[in-house]
């Protein structure tokens, strides 16, 4: 939508190498089912890498926010809470980049 701005923030986890497929899994459908308990989010994709490459990621997120006052809000969200500590639970490494866009 022309002129609209939009918080963009993407996450990627690298899992330890103990974390199995179930709880790769459980993590992924977690991270999914935010969008229907967090009114904040515009749209929110989660997917499990496909490439496999030395340099890849397990696990993906692309969110779009309205603002940094919606992108607050869905941070201290109970629900987010508890899947972001079951994200650094589980892997080895959490990477994230956010960034505006008109």
């Amino acid at each position: 939508m022309p002129g609209e701005i939009m918080l963009v923030h993407i996450v990627a986890w690298k899992y330890k190498a103990e974390t199995g497929e179930e709880i790769r899994k459980e993590h992924r459908s977690k991270l999914r089912a935010l969008p229907d308990q967090i009114s904040d989010i515009i749209s929110f994709d989660v997917g499990a890498d496909i490439l496999k490459l030395d340099r890849s990621y397990d696990t993906g997120l692309v969110a779009r926010y309205s603002d940094r006052a919606a992108f607050d809000s869905y941070t201290v969200h109970p629900a987010h809470r508890a899947v972001a500590g079951m994200g650094k639970e589980i892997a080895e490494n959490v990477v994230s980049v956010d960034f505006i866009i008109e």
